[in-house]
């Protein structure tokens, strides 16, 4: 785990920090937009639109997960508002994947593209770069899972937060009473799981573009892919918004985005069929 990776002497700015969180997050948009980019080339569409979707996927999409967390533990945001909404942790992925989908919306409508055609283009690189942030999540030490003694666990005494056992309870997780609060432990890298398992989906979708279906149906099987394996990983996670049972919020949403992920596929898998934006 490397939170920071080094210090700027910067003129008039004085020190600044280089998280590897930061540098894995400009990395993730960097890969987005050259993949990006060479989709909609070779979709014949306009290759100069990807730097603006990507802009727009950026800011609503941090947007989105800031708002999404601080909406999550808005016991922590009541107490300390600004450090919530400006800290460096604290990105939810759904809260980001439904701010930057407005935005990249807004900007192909903006534009005048077809939605279904971008959003083909636009389902690898979405792979691509989440698996990348999620490296990222893992280096800075940020959304681990569950304690686990098994040979995959691994400790973040410097994450943010650390694993301790106290806060692995305050996350709700099944803490042995005897251990004590400030004792580091060792979790589930689910950053890593996810990471693992994007990455094989962006490898299966680039795989599949030349597929015989409508425009849209590779998004599609993105929607499904994403919503089964975040359900899938949420099972390890750290997680106190269990409202359904034993089931959290975000495994509650993402069987809604496999559900229409599903639908659009059955819609989109006729062949040879025009469809409009």
């Amino acid at each position: 785990m490397y939170p920071e990776l080094f210090t700027l002497n910067l003129p008039v700015l004085g020190e600044m920090n280089i998280t590897s969180f930061g540098v894995m997050l400009a990395l993730a948009f960097l890969s987005g937009h050259f993949v990006l980019r060479s989709e909609l080339g070779r979709l014949g569409a306009d290759q100069e639109m990807s730097a603006d979707a990507l802009l727009g996927a950026l800011v609503g999409g941090i947007v989105g997960a800031k708002l999404y967390y601080a909406a999550l533990y808005w016991d922590l945001t009541a107490a300390n508002p600004f450090g919530m909404l400006f800290s460096r942790g604290g990105l939810v992925w759904y809260g980001g994947f439904l701010g930057g989908v407005l935005g990249v919306i807004w900007v192909i409508r903006r534009k005048g593209a077809s939605i279904p055609l971008t959003a083909d283009a636009i389902a690898p690189a979405l792979a691509l770069s989440y698996s990348i942030g999620r490296l990222g999540c893992f280096l800075v030490g940020d959304d681990y899972g569950r304690p686990t003694d098994s040979f995959v666990g691994i400790a973040f005494p410097g994450g943010q937060p650390p694993s301790t056992a106290g806060n692995l309870r305050r996350f709700g997780a099944d803490v042995d009473p005897a251990i004590p609060d400030t004792e580091v432990l060792a979790v589930h890298p689910t950053q890593l799981y996810e990471f693992s398992l994007s990455l094989l989906f962006f490898f299966l979708l680039m795989r599949l573009r030349g597929h015989p279906h409508q425009k849209g149906w590779l998004f599609a099987l993105w929607l499904v892919l994403a919503g089964a394996e975040r359900f899938f990983v949420e099972l390890f996670r750290a997680k106190d918004d269990r409202f359904l049972g034993s089931f959290t919020l975000a495994q509650a949403i993402s069987v809604a985005v496999v559900v229409i992920g599903v639908t659009l596929i059955m819609r989109f898998r006729r062949p040879n069929a025009a469809v409009g934006g």
